[in-house]
């Protein structure tokens, strides 16, 4: 077996000992969410006999998209978990442990159960890792104290517990520094707060603030318009460079780094009689400190063909992988195929034709009952499914987020159904 050359970053490590493997397995998915269920169901329409081992720890399954409308008061929690078993593919092996270590010049994954796993190809579709704890006292006051999140499963229903209770005051939004999963949820929390303050006659008397780390609303410009829009008929403030760095839960305050046009920080504290809080996000520790990061952490591919640059049988989907699109379901159901394709190509032996085009889908859900359906690929070109305005707010859109897009999560994406990827269009050569 070939060692492959160790990364200068880790060039001084001493490499573990080379014990025999527990199992072995065609190819090893770390990862039971939408990417690692998804890009294994697409490997088995395509080649049955595969043994693949799917590393996950957790029981259950959640959809996750969902979570803003819950938020909102238009989605049931409860129909956003289904347990993990329902959804592993038939004829994959579901290790109920999580990964602890990833040996790619050794071919090996460790358990943490103690055993080893050796692969002839590895999925790295782990998703990323909510750093809760990079705000100071956030973890304390989660879920009381009026300090709420959309990024729990648990925490959204109280989102829409303090939004139904709002009658006047604070409430404040908050989005870290990029990368994040779905960079739109955070002002899509805002937006459903506000549609329904204006419903309930309330919205004159809450001050509603958006303080966000970065320099802009949204990172493609074509969309920025028509969001401002809603910014101002819900007559909320626009905090740029504005960084969540602590919570106190107890006072009702929120403490931000701020940073002005000549770079110079201020620690500003904000009182708020309700905040909606999103984490920092970063790779989970295990791909960080493994031969598979990038200099950020993430797990590095090719950004057309999503395999690792140095270890050509590993390749990553989801969240965790380094390309720069947008973390979102939506690019992973294409990604799963771009995957799909090129490691059974690299298994024969083949040149890697499919190429993967930045694809990401944002449903902003600008008020109850529209959304501006932003879709979009790398370098913001817009890449549009329907031939409509994708600027405009539209009824279709909330029922195309609201119904069709649940239902079709569990009974499409999950099942390896690839429906809307332009699998065909991606194929440059065969």
């Amino acid at each position: 077996m070939s060692i492959a050359p160790l990364d200068e970053r880790h060039a001084g490590e001493s490499q573990p000992a080379l014990d025999a493997p527990t199992a072995t397995y065609d190819i090893v998915v770390i990862g039971g969410g939408l990417a690692g269920i998804t890009v294994t169901s697409s490997l088995l329409r395509r080649t049955r006999n595969l043994s693949i081992a799917i590393v996950e720890p957790n029981d259950e399954h959640f959809y996750q998209p969902a979570w803003t409308l819950v938020g909102g008061g238009a989605f049931d929690v409860k129909k956003t978990r289904r347990s993990m078993a329902s959804v592993i593919p038939a004829g994959a092996t579901w290790l109920r442990t999580a990964a602890t270590r990833v040996e790619p010049q050794a071919n090996r994954v460790r358990l943490a159960n103690g055993e080893t796993l050796a692969y002839g190809q590895l999925i790295v579709a782990t998703g990323l890792r909510l750093a809760w704890e990079r705000i100071a006292g956030l973890e304390a006051t989660l879920g009381k104290n009026g300090v709420t999140s959309n990024y729990r499963y648990d925490l959204a229903p109280y989102t829409w517990q303090l939004v139904q209770q709002m009658k006047g005051g604070t409430a404040l939004f908050t989005q870290p520094g990029m990368p994040i999963k779905c960079a739109g949820a955070p002002q899509k929390a805002m937006y459903l707060a506000c549609d329904h303050w204006r419903r309930s006659g309330v919205l004159s008397k809450v001050k509603v603030e958006f303080d966000l780390a970065g320099a802009v609303l949204f990172g493609v410009a074509t969309f920025v318009p028509p969001l401002m829009e809603y910014v101002k008929r819900y007559d909320a403030k626009l905090a740029f460079s504005s960084n969540l760095v602590a919570v106190d839960g107890p006072s009702r305050t929120a403490t931000f780094e701020t940073k002005d046009a000549n770079g110079n920080t201020a620690r500003v504290e904000k009182r708020f009689d309700m905040i909606h809080v999103v984490p920092p996000q970063v790779a989970p520790d295990f791909i960080r400190e493994s031969q598979l990061a990038d200099e950020a952490g993430w797990c590095e591919v090719d950004h057309a063909t999503l395999q690792h640059p140095r270890y050509p049988n590993v390749f990553s989907l989801g969240d965790v992988c380094s390309a720069p699109n947008a973390k979102t379901g939506a690019a992973a159901r294409k990604q799963a195929v771009i995957v799909a394709e090129n490691l059974l190509a690299a298994r024969a032996g083949k040149p890697l034709s499919y190429r993967y085009d930045g694809y990401g889908s944002c449903p902003l859900t600008v008020e109850r009952g529209k959304v501006v359906l932003a879709e979009f690929g790398y370098g913001g070109k817009l890449l549009p499914t329907f031939p409509l305005d994708p600027t405009r707010p539209r009824r279709l859109m909330w029922f195309l987020k609201a119904t069709v897009l649940p239902r079709f999560y569990w009974s499409g994406m999950l099942k390896g159904r690839e429906w809307f990827t332009g699998a065909c269009a991606d194929r440059t050569q065969r």
